[in-house]
């Protein structure tokens, strides 16, 4: 794939940051009105389905029988076990920490990268990664609270060790097929199965129809899983896998305010919407302001 101007790899990679920093607390919400892994499935199975439905006319490009093994393991890391491992994680762990410790994901991507397929990886660069990942920990960290089990913090390397191991697996094999059909059977294989366990394990009665959950769902299918996956995708396959992963390090920042607000909202909902906001940025801006320069100029470093 050839490589993308620099205004649209700076618009693309804001359009994911934001997206994949709202879904998090987003999907914690929608989380208390259904099973986790009929939740996890539903989004996952509809938006593939949208996006094929889009892309049928280049239909000649999926070539079944060439790729089928190569739809199959990318759905297994990128969806299944990311998704479910995700969206499980959630019920243990506040969003902001579990989005903190999923984004260890740059970290492995960059020597996952190295080690099979041969990106340059020196001793400036791995620090670069760790030292992002820190400041990213300490910047989130005034925004961090409520339950916290191990359970949570395991499921939330696992989330991060598949996904890590999923992203290098199609940047390897991207140039043997179309990166859009590619996250379109990954969603429709991954969207099946999830959707088939969580039949077989929870009740579809469980569902609570009401506002929060159909629009976390209507979210994750439009956005959180259709739009952002092609984006992703699109500059991994145009770019330096790990310098691509590194730029995610902006998602639990976004993620930890975003809940901040949220949860302030549903604290103080008799309050006007611009206290609401007064009120959360009052809340984080101590830490922003101390840890943001610092981590700005690691990321600039690397």
């Amino acid at each position: 794939m050839k490589e993308l101007s620099r205004s649209k790899t700076i618009g693309l990679i804001t359009f994911l940051v934001v997206v994949w920093g709202i879904s998090w607390p987003i999907y914690k919400i929608a989380l208390a009105y259904t099973p986790p892994l009929l939740f996890a499935g539903m989004r996952t199975l509809v938006g593939g389905f949208l996006l094929a439905s889009l892309y049928v006319p280049k239909w000649k490009q999926i070539r079944w029988r060439e790729n089928w093994q190569i739809y199959v393991l990318s759905s297994i890391f990128n969806f299944i076990l990311f998704y479910a491992l995700q969206t499980v994680g959630l019920l243990y762990m506040p969003s902001g920490l579990f989005s903190v410790i999923v984004y260890l994901q740059p970290v492995l991507v960059g020597i996952f990268a190295w080690v099979w397929l041969g990106e340059a990886m020196n001793a400036i660069k791995i620090m670069g990664l760790i030292i992002g990942f820190l400041g990213v920990a300490a910047v989130s960290a005034g925004g961090l609270s409520g339950h916290i089990a191990i359970l949570g913090i395991i499921l939330a390397l696992l989330t991060s060790l598949a996904w890590s191991i999923g992203t290098v697996y199609v940047k390897k094999v991207s140039p043997r097929v179309d990166s859009i059909w590619l996250v379109a059977f990954q969603c429709i294989i991954g969207g099946i199965i999830l959707t088939a366990l969580g039949s077989s394990k929870e009740k579809w009665s469980d569902i609570t129809w009401n506002a929060p959950y159909l629009f976390g769902l209507i979210f994750g299918i439009i956005l959180g899983i259709a739009a952002s996956w092609v984006v992703y995708f699109m500059l991994v396959n145009a770019g330096d896998a790990s310098k691509v992963a590194s730029y995610t390090f902006l998602v639990p920042l976004i993620s930890v305010l975003s809940g901040t607000l949220l949860k302030y909202c549903h604290r103080y909902s008799s309050f006007s919407s611009i206290r609401v906001y007064r009120i959360a940025v009052w809340q984080c801006r101590s830490d922003l302001d101390i840890h943001y320069m610092y981590w700005y100029r690691c990321r600039i470093k690397h």
